[in-house]
């Protein structure tokens, strides 16, 4: 397929508007060779990593380069990563203290973050080119951990103190936790 004569005139036309001969262009494209894919980039991004990135953003990784694997960092838009998240945040893991997968979308967009960042640091892509840092993170909603009532405590006492197999044990162990707010870590280091 040969291309269309009416657009070459038009391409050099703006080049020569802009300043540019193609010989530029050939030598900024020989300085500038073309960008790693995803999943030529993703294990420098991992080796760079500390452990808690890896172990957060390591799962999102490794989906991101199945499904992107093999386009360019120019090849992924704003749109993908939102696109993931959502898919990410609709397909987790739905469990007691579950936030309708928001955290799975938030690791999302900061294992994309973790990527292009690294890329920015590597001088591949200058800072504006990164899709991941143009998607909004979700805010993080209000803690759904509180502290007992008063009322919840003393049930909890006196089931302690009237059943078990050694309700003095029981008792004094939560005492210990009340008096403490010690953890169960914390009462089992203390034996």
């Amino acid at each position: 397929m040969s291309a269309d004569p009416a657009r070459i005139t038009t391409a050099r036309q703006l080049l020569a508007q802009l300043g540019i001969t193609l010989a530029d262009l050939a030598a900024d494209i020989a300085e500038h060779p073309g960008l790693p894919t995803i999943a030529e980039y993703l294990p420098q991004v991992a080796a760079a990593a500390g452990p808690g990135a890896q172990r957060t953003c390591g799962t999102y990784w490794a989906r991101m380069a199945a499904a992107w694997g093999e386009r360019p960092f120019n090849g992924v838009s704003a749109s993908d990563i939102e696109a993931m998240q959502h898919q990410m945040a609709t397909t987790a893991r739905s469990r007691r203290n579950s936030r309708n997968g928001r955290h799975a979308g938030e690791h999302v967009i900061a294992a994309a973050r973790a990527i292009y960042t690294r890329a920015i640091a590597d001088g591949l892509i200058d800072a504006a080119d990164s899709p991941a840092h143009r998607v909004a993170k979700p805010r993080r909603l209000p803690s759904t951990r509180r502290a007992l009532t008063p009322r919840e405590l003393e049930e909890i006492n006196l089931a302690a103190r009237t059943s078990g197999n050694d309700v003095i044990l029981d008792a004094l162990l939560l005492r210990l936790h009340t008096e403490t707010a010690c953890r169960r870590g914390g009462a089992l280091a203390c034996g």
